[in-house]
């Protein structure tokens, strides 16, 4: 089981240049992935895509890298290019009346500037470059999201437990719904002077209507299924977030139909616990990918 969330960072170097790669994942119903790269290297942006596609299968993951000159790197200088550089920058001052008068640091910046963009790697190069760096990001977020994962599985492990006790607690006393309300129909019938026999044909169908409105077999049942199909989801290797909220839904569900069958005090306590269970069940699955 994988959380959604995580980081991870990766770097990437050669004799001119520093790659700094980060990759951090929030929650989101489908896969969301959002590049940040430099202007240079929007055509890498489908591989990077498809190489998170292949780690990820939901969540909004957000890759940011970041490229800077090596501190030690040697830069070689178009002296060519700076001068046409210089001769655009004179030429545009004057057209617009602006005195032009070049200082060392100016020059300097021009150089650096066109010697750096001369020096950044390009096409598959450029990807030989950077895969490592993303490769290794990846796989720091892979693992942060497992343990995550693995922390997420254990609570919601403990939490469906818990649910699983409150559901055993409803069926125990389901079968004091019937006698309780016939016991209460009896008080009520001698209360008003009406003393009937308790196999008067009138009150075996007035108890049998009632029996049959406040059944709960059914949804019992369902609610032992699903808690089956959350235990296996627990246990499988492919992403499951989907699934378990879905099951979430269909427990919160069969849990309201008993609540309004059985109105009995202590099975409505137990519902009452078991959708507060939930609810706390449903925020942890939000976070499962």
């Amino acid at each position: 089981m994988y959380s959604m969330t995580g980081y991870g960072r990766g770097e990437a170097a050669d004799a001119t240049h520093t790659l700094s790669l980060e990759i951090s994942g929030v929650n989101r119903k489908q896969l969301e992935v959002v590049c940040s790269l430099p202007r240079e290297w929007q055509s890498l942006e489908r591989r990077i895509v498809e190489a998170v596609r292949a780690r990820v299968s939901r969540g909004r993951v957000s890759l940011n890298a970041q490229l800077r000159a090596s501190e030690n790197a040697e830069l070689q200088w178009d002296k060519a290019a700076v001068a046409t550089r210089l001769n655009e920058l004179k030429t545009l001052c004057e057209a617009n009346a602006v005195p032009f008068e070049p200082t060392p640091a100016l020059v300097l910046k021009i150089a650096t500037t066109s010697a750096s963009a001369q020096q950044t790697p390009q096409d598959d190069a450029l990807w030989a470059f950077l895969q490592p760096a993303l490769e290794s990001a990846l796989a720091a977020f892979t693992a942060m999201r497992k343990t995550e994962g693995d922390a997420l599985k254990a609570d919601i492990a403990a939490r469906a437990q818990a649910l699983e006790s409150l559901l055993a607690q409803i069926k125990q006393h389901a079968p004091q719904v019937v006698t309780r309300y016939r016991e209460q129909l009896f008080t009520r019938l001698k209360t008003g002077g009406l003393e009937l026999d308790l196999n008067d044909e009138r009150v075996l169908k007035e108890i049998s209507l009632f029996a049959d409105r406040c059944d709960i077999a059914e949804e019992t049942t369902r609610l032992e299924s699903h808690f089956t199909q959350l235990r296996a989801c627990l246990s499988a290797t492919e992403p499951v977030g989907r699934k378990l909220d879905f099951l979430c839904q269909e427990i919160n569900r069969e849990f309201n139909t008993i609540g309004s069958k059985a109105s009995f005090l202590e099975i409505t306590k137990a519902v009452l616990e078991a959708k507060n269970e939930l609810e706390r069940l449903r925020e942890q699955v939000q976070n499962v990918e």
